[in-house]
């Protein structure tokens, strides 16, 4: 055997089909996905200023990548540090703390005056517990649809067919609406 032929030959020189010729505006992109990235997390982590530093730690994560598609990738790296965030809290039971502090609040007497209020409370944590009762396919097929995502960049988020995204968010919605109706009904029927 010659060296020539055990020698690592040298790689391949790109060719244009792989270079971007437009450089991303990612002051752009940003005005035009952060308000919908902030909502797809609040629906995530259930706190808006959480929802609104994890899409900050996305776009700080974005100025590292050249993505394709820059909206798809930003909702890809959300629903991972939501996700994330969803592990540590449960590793460190933080909800027992929160649940903790709002009992003892109720106890000392600290209630919302505003029945309004009260009654918003109320139904926004119904859709919480609709939405935790769901798979996490439906939850994250919903949660991409409400936050301003076509059937393309859904199907490249969740890895299901662009063919099958329709019918997936069909079968989601009634099974939230479903399950929101079983916890309405549950609570009609204590209080």
């Amino acid at each position: 055997m010659s060296p020539a032929s055990t020698a690592p030959s040298a790689p391949s020189a790109p060719t244009w089909s792989y270079l971007r010729l437009v450089p991303i505006d990612w002051a752009e992109v940003y005005r035009d996905t952060y308000p919908d990235l902030v909502r797809f997390l609040h629906r995530k982590v259930w706190d808006v200023d959480r929802a609104q530093d994890l899409a900050q730690e996305v776009f700080v994560r974005a100025l590292d990548v050249d993505p394709d598609n820059p909206r798809a990738w930003l909702f890809t790296v959300a629903n991972n540090l939501a996700r994330d965030e969803a592990r540590a809290a449960v590793r460190q039971k933080k909800h027992l703390v929160l649940l903790k502090g709002e009992a003892e609040a109720a106890a000392a007497g600290h209630s919302d005056p505003n029945a309004d209020s009260l009654e918003e409370r109320e139904r926004t944590d119904a859709v919480k517990k609709a939405l935790e009762i769901l798979s996490e396919g439906d939850r994250t097929v919903l949660l991409l649809w409400d936050a301003g995502l076509n059937y393309d960049e859904i199907a490249e988020q969740s890895g299901l067919k662009k063919g099958a995204i329709g019918t997936t968010l069909s079968r989601a919605r009634k099974r939230l609406v479903e399950a929101y109706e079983r916890l309405e009904g549950g609570h009609a029927a204590r209080g």
